[in-house]
Order: C-alpha cells, then structure tokens, then sequence
C-alpha cells in the first residue's frame, strides 16, 4: 500500500508505504485491515503536510471490480468516522493505471506486470480487456510468459518438439531438476508471482533462442490484441503501455511497438506519464476541485459523498 496526502495546490506533497500485503477473504478485500494500516500512515503524512481538512480521497485497489463489495459498502462511512474524509473515489487498478498514463483523454492503456489487463474510454464509458488471471488470461503478460518459458523447458527436457535447451538449462539452474517443478510450483499460492520470476530468463534468452523469442512475440501480439479490443475509434486516441515488463526493453519492446503499429495505425503511441499511484492523485485532485471528467462505472470507478456531524 502506498498513500499520498497533498494539498489541492499542490504545494505540498508527502507520501509513505506498507509493505504489508491487505488481507482478502470471502468478502473479498478487507475494508478492517485496509484502514488499519491507512489510518496511521494518513495521521501522519496529515501532521507532517500541515494538512487539517481531508476532503477528498480516492482508493485505487487491484480486484476491487471482482473483489470490492466490502470496500464499497464499507469504506467511505470509515473514511468519514476516522478522518472527516466527505468524497470517496473507490477506483480500479487499471483506471488508476490509465489514468498515471494518459490522464482524462481517450485512448486505450496495457496494464503488463505479473497480469495483463488493457483499459480503454472514449470519455462516455469504460471498456476492459484481460485481467482474468495467470489461469484464464493475463495473456501477455509476466506469469503468460514465465509458464510459456516453463514450458518450453519442460519440452525440451522431455524431447518433445518447441523445446528449448536454452530456457531448459536456465529452468535447471533457478528450479533445480525438472521433475521437482511441479512440486515446487502447484502449491504456491503465489504462483503467478514464481511463473513471472522467470521472465528474466526468457527476456536472456531471446537473443541467441528462437523459442524464447518467439514467446515474446507472441506476447507483445497479446498485449496489442488487448489495446485493441479497448482502444475508442477516433484519431484523437492514443495508447501507452505500463507496468514492470517494459523493463525488460528491446528483447518485448520491439516486437510491441510493431505489433500497436499493425493493429493500432489510428492511435497516438505515447510514453506513460505516470504510474497508478500518480493516476489515484490525479483522480482525488480532480475529484476535489470539481474538474472530475472521467466517467463512472459501479465496477471500475465510483464516486461516494458521505454525510456526517
């Protein structure tokens, strides 16, 4: 969790972070362990800005489409109760994402980490590709192409044809010996986060391996796929991609520019300005000066103004 308190002006600025993950359950996140690690953090930054009156905040999470009930009905009465908080902007991961990229414009952003998911709005509505986890999409992205690299090893381990010797011997080296891999990987329940631990390797690979890179671009066609799917008709659109993947550089970056070239001829590409945590400040300051353009969605972005004494 990281928090930001700032002022409208934007004169003054502090941040802090937990590097305690909130707690999920059958409810889905957990609005009691999120606000017991946000009151501390906010008391403090507040003493710290000089900041009295918290008017306004906006709440990026990851899952709170598919796993945000409780936060919904719950947060915005604690935010009030604890800290005078009025506004609410309960926001998606990938709006926060979109938002750090684009700001209030349309056009469409690919979202690549451990998952994948691509957001896109023409500014009357949200569309979404993707996001559906590393066992029923995510296609693309760090654990996709973590197990397409797994696999590949496992072929060539068992002579299968699509094998690589190359992804083999660096699977060996961070795994041990193959037959033990699924032992190791099945239980986890971090499995997408031990899939993408091996992009390094693939991402090293992919210059001499025809396999390894052949696994990356099919990934960027993925990624590109999914900023279509999302991006709005207009030649006023533009598109961005974010997130840890691009890190990785030309072995990904190459194939996707060319991929967002084929698919995309219409779209502005541009570099991200931001990341999500700069997207929800965007959001909030927006939020509280009335110059909140965005459009709502009960699933990726809502506005709650709460009474109080």
């Amino acid at each position: 969790m990281r928090v930001v308190v700032a002022r409208l002006d934007g004169g003054v600025t502090a941040r802090r972070e937990s590097r305690e993950p909130v707690r999920t359950g059958a409810r889905g996140i957990d609005p009691g362990h999120l606000m017991e690690q946000l009151l501390p953090m906010v008391r403090a930054l507040a003493a710290e800005t000089g900041v009295e009156d918290l008017g306004t905040a906006a709440i990026d999470a990851a899952g709170l489409s598919t796993l945000g009930d409780a936060l919904r009905a719950e947060l915005p009465g604690a935010l009030r109760r604890e800290l005078g908080v009025r506004t609410v902007a309960l926001v998606a991961d990938a709006v926060a994402a979109y938002v750090g990229a684009l700001g209030p414009r349309p056009g469409a952003v690919v979202a690549a980490g451990t998952g994948l998911i691509a957001t896109g709005t023409d500014l009357t509505c949200w569309r979404r590709a993707d996001g559906w986890g590393h066992l029923l999409g995510d296609c693309g992205g760090g654990a996709w192409i973590g197990r397409a690299g797994l696999e590949a090893a496992l072929r060539a381990y068992d002579g299968r044809p699509g094998g690589s010797a190359a992804l083999l011997a660096c699977a060996e080296e961070t795994f041990g010996p193959m037959p033990g891999l699924p032992g190791k990987l099945y239980p986890r329940p971090d499995r997408p986060a031990v899939l993408a631990s091996f992009v390094p390797q693939v991402a090293e690979c992919a210059g001499g391996d025809p396999v390894a890179a052949d696994i990356l671009r099919t990934a960027a066609r993925h990624m590109a796929e999914s900023a279509a799917a999302v991006c709005p008709a207009g030649a006023d659109a533009r598109v961005a991609v974010t997130g840890g993947l691009l890190k990785m550089g030309a072995p990904l970056v190459v194939p996707l520019e060319e991929e967002l070239a084929r698919r995309l001829p219409q779209a502005r590409r541009v570099a991200s300005s931001g990341d999500p945590l700069d997207g929800a400040v965007r959001i909030a300051t927006d939020l509280a000066a009335g110059a909140l353009t965005l459009p709502g969605d009960e699933a990726m972005l809502t506005v709650v103004t709460t009474k109080g004494d």
